[in-house]
This record gives C-alpha cells, structure tokens and sequence, in this order.
C-alpha cells in the first residue's frame, strides 16, 4: 500500500499505531475533507493483519460525542471535536483515551481493539495532581513492563502522571510531573515540546515521540525512566520538505523485523483534511533514529511504474500545486503551473535493457492553456553546475536514512517530454528506457510562445490538473 496507506476518501491524522495480536490499529482523529477545521465528532479505527500491510480494514465509529443517523452519543458530558487518542491493551482490556476541545476528556472501554468503546470516566484527580488545566492534552498512555500506567500530555509544555492502574483513570495522588522535557525559552524552538505526546518503550529505553514548537516535524527524546527527564535525541521526519508542510503528529510501531514511524500529510492546500502515512525507519544500536524522508511507498520497497499510478501520491509537490478532490473516486494534483515539480519515490523500473526507449502516458483535466512536462529522475535541476556526486552516491548504496530533502535542487537526468494539450485528455511519448531503483519528477513548463507578452500571459496561468500516469514498454 502506498502513501498515504488509506483509501483516497478517509483523512485520518494524529496516528497512534498499536499491534494487537496478529493485527496493526491505526487509531487517531478524523479529519473532513474540504473543512477549514481540525478533526471531527467522531473516532474511526482501521486496522490490517501484520502480514498483508497492503490490505486495510474499516472497523466504523468507535466513538463520538454527537448522534448521527445510526449511532447514540459515546458521552453525555460534552458534544466537541475529538482530537488525537491512544488506545493500549491491560489485561485483556482494551482503553481508549481521548482528548476532547473544551472538556474534560474521559476513558472507555472495549473486549475488542477495534471496539466499539463505552465510556468509561472521566480523569479523576485532584486539581495539584493534573498539569495542562487537567484536559490531558493529546494523551499517550504507556503500560510499563511491570504494569505500572503512565499517561503523558500536554499543550506547549510535556507533563505526565501515573495512572491507577486498576481503574485505569484515577490519576495517583502526587504523581504529576511538569516539563519532562527541558523545554526552556533558551532550548532552540525546533527541540521544544509543543505537543502531541506519544510513548514507547523500546528495550530498555523510553521513548517519547511528540511535535515540537517550529516546523512541521515529528521529533523524539529519549529516557532510562518513565518518569524522565527527557532529552531531546533528533527528528524523525518533516511533512513539509519540498510538499505543503503543517502539523506532524504520529509514532512508531515495529511489524515484524522493520519499524516505522506512522505520521500526516496536507491536502487542499490547507493545514487540514489530513492524511495518514508511513515510513520506514531504523533504530541504531545507540538509540537513535536517522531522519527519514518522506516518500510515496508507505509499506512498500518500491513502486510498479508500469501500473497506473494516481497522481495524488506525490511526496514532492512545489511551486504551488497541491492535492485536491474532485469527487470520492477521484484525487489529483492541482494549480499546475510554470515551474511546479511534482514528484514520486521510488520505482524499481527493472533491468530490461532490450530498447532504448519506452513510452509514458499522462492523464490530466485541461484548463485551456498549452504546457509541457520534463520528465526527470533522480533530481529536478538540470543545471551543469549543479554537484550531483552525493545523490548519485546515496542513489547507489540504495540507503534513504540521512537524506531527507531536496530544497536546494539536485540535479536530475531529463529522459523525455509529454506536450500537454488544451483539453481533458491522455497524453503520451516516448521517453528515454530506465532501469533500476529512482524517483521520477515532472518539471512543468508553461506555453512557450515567442510573443513576449503572450508567452508571459500563458506561463502564469494554470495548465492542467493531474490525475494518473504510467510508463508502458
């Protein structure tokens, strides 16, 4: 399943990964498409078998805090947007663990992972013994080896407290501890605790996976203790090199051998409609994780180019194009102008050496202007002065752990150009023949009339949306 992992018409963000049993959750908010908001009234779970990432199941409502057509209120207490929850296994149940806007948030139970969940509590604490107001912020709960519950939160600043672990709500007397992380004015921005607290604990090390204060990162720190301090290890990706970038918010989850981190991306042009994707990353003897950046593979090794690939895949989109819907069946990449790059990682062309070239076919809604698309691998300048030798390095050991943007251009090999007419249509030619592992750009190009003003006048307008490609041999 590739980036996002979900189907085109489900914005998922906020994602808490869990593995239960022989299964992956995937629990989180739930973002509405085309809204100028954060998240809805409503928590949905998706869940897949460890061995068939490919193949994801929709388990419905699992809670909500207003009726809709077939379903009563999860609670009585409030009716506001949920927002980021976590869900962790204790004793044979399962506990969901909400945050809601402007209330109090609350606990819930379920026999099952995939609930649906019924309320359980509310917090219970005494006001010294709740940092962040007691609405418990972006809540990520850790069941220690030994049993023992620890929820983390919080908003600008990290706190935490340990749980009864019997009732699973009831916050300990005493237990409250501010600023687990040092996240001091002096501590530069990119390091500082923001929000969206989620823990793990891998071999002996706690880990706390949250974002921090600038930047569209998902950032992580590091303890011998559930209880902290935490010191900040590193980042693990940035949603927003070379794409629209916004709020990241995820964790990691180890499936079988290979870990990955689960995250978001934008959509609509806009920091909402969020989407869930995911990476794999690596965790050094040392602890730490090398940045990882973000692709169009999700689970996959690597893509088919010779099966039809949707546009809205796109792990680099710049100079102002951005993914938009049309309808539910149909997601494509919009405001495609002079100048804008729109880019794919990665595809394993093969090694069929037989012709010189191939053929690709591009499918796009025309919105009257003439333009073009330079076809390119590997990199999106084309300029001779352009040092390429640690791409072509990092290209050739195959490793993407440590190279996670292309902010300043890195030169690419031009195999071909698509002409892109006036109308809806498929446009095809042939291009250079490819082989072995590399990411694919198009470069578009504006109308390119000789008449000054006319020239000018077509290049700032938009040439087409795209929708669908594929190479064809």
């Amino acid at each position: 399943m590739a980036n996002p992992i979900l189907p085109l018409w489900e914005c998922i963000p906020d994602g808490e990964p869990r593995q239960f049993g022989d299964r992956v959750y995937l629990y989180g908010s739930h973002d509405r498409f085309g809204c100028d908001k954060f998240c809805d009234y409503k928590l949905k779970a998706w869940s897949a078998p460890i061995d068939d990432l490919d193949h994801w199941t929709c388990h419905g409502h699992i809670f909500q805090t207003r009726p809709d057509t077939d379903h009563e209120s999860s609670v009585t207490h409030t009716d506001h947007e949920l927002y980021a929850p976590d869900v962790v296994e204790k004793d044979g149940k399962y506990y969901l663990y909400t945050y809601i806007v402007g209330a109090k948030g609350c606990v819930s139970v379920s026999d099952k992972p995939e609930g649906p969940f019924t309320f359980l509590s509310t917090y219970e604490y005494a006001p010294e013994d709740a940092g962040d107001e007691g609405i418990y912020n972006d809540p990520g709960v850790l069941v220690d080896d030994d049993g023992r519950v620890y929820i983390y939160y919080g908003f600008e600043h990290s706190n935490m407290n340990e749980l009864d672990g019997g009732s699973m709500y009831k916050v300990k007397p005493g237990s409250l501890i501010r600023r687990i992380m040092d996240d001091r004015e002096e501590i530069p921005e990119p390091q500082r605790f923001y929000e969206a607290s989620s823990p793990r604990k891998i071999g002996d090390t706690y880990y706390l996976i949250y974002s921090p204060r600038k930047g569209s990162r998902l950032a992580y720190a590091t303890s011998n203790s559930p209880t902290g301090p935490f010191v900040y290890r590193g980042y693990i990706i940035d949603n927003g090199v070379d794409f629209p970038g916004g709020n990241n918010h995820g964790s990691l989850c180890k499936i079988g051998d290979q870990w990955y981190v689960f995250y978001h991306r934008m959509t609509n042009a806009s920091v909402f409609s969020r989407r869930a994707c995911v990476e794999k990353v690596t965790i050094l003897p040392d602890g730490t994780i090398p940045p990882v950046e973000m692709t169009s593979l999700g689970f996959e090794d690597a893509l088919d180019p010779y099966e039809p690939v949707k546009a809205e895949i796109a792990c680099v989109l710049m100079g102002g194009c951005f993914v938009t819907e049309k309808d539910v069946f149909r997601r494509v990449v919009t405001e495609v102008k002079d100048g804008c790059v729109i880019g794919y990682k990665y595809f394993d062309f093969g090694d069929d050496d037989s012709s010189k070239t191939m053929e690709l076919a591009i499918k796009t809604v025309g919105r009257g202007f003439r333009g073009r698309f330079h076809v390119l691998i590997d990199g999106t300048d084309l300029s001779e002065e352009n040092d390429n030798s640690v791409r072509s390095e990092w290209i050739e050991k195959g490793d993407n752990i440590g190279y996670s943007s292309l902010s300043k251009p890195v030169k690419g090999t031009e195999i071909g150009v698509i002409e892109i007419g006036l109308g809806d249509g498929i446009y095809r030619g042939r291009v250079r023949n490819v082989t072995g592992r590399h990411a694919v750009y198009f470069v578009a190009e504006g109308n390119s009339d000789t008449n000054t003003w006319t020239g000018s006048f077509f290049k700032d307008r938009v040439i087409c949306e795209f929708e669908e490609f594929v190479f064809l041999k």
